[in-house]
């Protein structure tokens, strides 16, 4: 690990003033690991882990989740499992509690990808150093991502709670030196493209503060299904979130997220507007499955990722029918 300077502060104002190039630092249960490699060198790290940023409340119809509230209180919130169950079971499926116990909202939302490459200096990746090629196009691409991929970066996105998050319509709030802001889960992560290394569309400076989940219907209903090598702290091969609407056997809404298989939290709004006045059975919910499948390009580990996906979405669409 290579020398930095480190600042603890005491409110987000502060924390503000820290200006570009510094990182924040809150669980660090991801960027501690990263510095360790030296596959992150910061020159400052800010501390906010002692602002008051934890509430978890119902506010306007929405919950009010803030960003330093840790992943295992989330998880056990009674509101977050009444409100958005998958939320709850999103996070409670990934790390092992020690890691739930430390790991902060903001952390998981700006979670770096696990692929080996990225963590490895030794191989080429274009997200750690831009031009440099990525080693994982023609390496061991079990892990890697079949949607949303480019010829620059195939790592998949790690985030289990992002997924449910974005299967809920959930809004990002930030605070940066231009002020407040507040943008769709949706638009958060960039796809690869051209650019691998540009992966958050925050400012610089930029620190997130909470997050609102809106709470309806389709919220209360909602499930996660995540599919992996080992019961516990396993990355997805594939998961899902899901939550329909079901009124009379025919689904009246319908909302999913894919995780495990895409560089960003992957939704496909055609796939859910097929479900749309459809019956509520596994032949909808295939259907939809296909289509948010479409464009997928597998390599030559994880072809088994596109038909392991559409197993769990269908899956998924039928938990959630039964909550609904």
């Amino acid at each position: 690990m290579r020398l930095f300077t480190y600042q603890r502060v005491a409110s987000v104002d502060e924390a503000l003033k820290a200006g570009q190039g510094a990182a924040f630092l809150a669980g660090g249960t991801s960027l501690l690991d990263l510095m360790k490699l030296e596959v992150l060198n910061p020159d400052r790290l800010v501390d906010v882990s002692r602002l008051k940023l934890d509430e978890i409340s119902l506010k306007d119809g929405a919950l009010q989740i803030g960003a330093m509230a840790s992943n295992t209180a989330v998880a056990e919130h009674e509101e977050v499992k009444r409100s958005a169950p998958a939320l709850s079971e999103a996070l409670l499926s990934g790390a092992s509690p020690q890691l739930r116990n430390v790991a902060t909202l903001g952390g998981n939302l700006l979670q770096r990808t696990r692929c080996a490459y990225y963590r490895d200096l030794g191989t080429r990746c274009n997200k750690r150093e831009p031009g440099s090629g990525c080693d994982a196009l023609m390496g061991w691409t079990r892990m890697h991502a079949v949607l949303g991929v480019s010829e620059q970066c195939i790592a998949a996105h790690p985030s289990d709670m992002c997924v449910a998050l974005l299967a809920l319509d959930a809004r990002v709030q930030v605070r940066g030196p231009a002020g407040e802001r507040e943008l769709p889960l949706a638009d958060l992560h960039l796809l690869p493209e051209d650019h691998p290394e540009r992966e958050f569309a925050l400012q610089p400076g930029e620190l997130i503060t909470s997050v609102r989940v809106p709470v309806t219907a389709l919220s209360r209903k909602s499930r996660y299904l995540k599919v992996r090598d080992r019961l516990s702290y396993a990355f997805a091969l594939a998961s899902c979130a899901a939550a329909l609407d079901v009124q009379g056997g025919v689904v009246r809404a319908a909302r999913f997220a894919l995780g495990g298989v895409a560089t960003r939290p992957w939704r496909v709004p055609e796939a859910e507007n097929a479900l749309l006045g459809k019956p509520a059975s596994r032949e909808s919910f295939a259907q939809a499955a296909e289509i948010a499948l479409r464009g997928a390009k597998p390599r030559r580990d994880n072809s088994f990722k596109i038909e392991l996906a559409r197993r769990t979405v269908v899956r998924a669409l039928a938990l959630a029918a039964e909550a609904a």
